[in-house]
């Protein structure tokens, strides 16, 4: 039977019509698998919580914030983003849309600070970033709510994202120190939640089998 090379160098058999003609009968290759995006995303908002969290509980000093804000551009923003793109990319709606969503809650917050925040009256800024906060806790309010899908760790890490925005943004209204410092101490266990997630999803993706527990609903 005679046979044509294609550009990739394969070889296809050349197919007789039914009026004598020939055709090349064309299997299509099977797509790459695509990896799983989650350890990525979730170690994305680990670590960025945890770095912001630790200013905030007054752990550390805030002349370190320049490092701060370079991982809340690279990691907690854009890498976070293209994590959601690739959770859309797989079929997860939820990972997309948490992904995105946060990415792009880390990479404002970087744009308030480095160009937005002068433009504030110095007596309104703690009720400029109290109010963000609030509004991204309703969009963590229907993010915790879809946890509900996915298993019980997930779910107590939205639910402590929910708490820490509400209080840090209270805390930020009224300009309370405390519900400040309170607001970053769920945010370190959060970021703690998240590493958690984040490893025992790499330890499934790498042994075929689930490790670390994460008690599905």
């Amino acid at each position: 039977m005679p046979t044509k090379t294609d550009l990739a160098g394969l070889r296809l058999p050349a197919v007789n019509g039914s009026n004598g003609s020939s055709h090349h009968a064309v299997t299509p290759l099977p797509a790459p698998p695509v990896a799983t995006p989650a350890p990525l995303g979730l170690l994305a908002i680990a670590v960025t919580t945890f770095l912001l969290s630790m200013i905030n509980a007054n752990f550390v000093s805030r002349a370190v914030e320049p490092v701060v804000f370079g991982e809340l551009f690279a990691f907690g923003g854009i890498a976070l983003i293209l994590a959601g793109m690739w959770a859309f990319r797989v079929g997860s709606t939820f990972g997309g849309t948490a992904f995105t969503g946060y990415g792009a809650f880390f990479l404002s917050f970087w744009a308030l600070f480095q160009f937005y925040i002068k433009d504030i009256p110095a007596a309104q800024v703690g009720d400029a970033i109290g109010f963000y906060m609030i509004a991204w806790a309703l969009f963590t309010v229907v993010m915790l709510i879809a946890s509900f899908t996915t298993n019980r760790v997930t779910t107590a890490v939205f639910g402590l994202l929910l708490a820490m925005l509400i209080v840090s943004g209270i805390g930020n209204i009224d300009g309370s120190t405390t519900l400040i410092h309170w607001g970053a101490y769920l945010g370190l266990i959060d970021a703690a939640g998240a590493a958690y997630i984040a490893c025992a999803e790499f330890l499934q993706d790498l042994h075929g089998r689930s490790i670390l527990p994460l008690k599905a609903w």
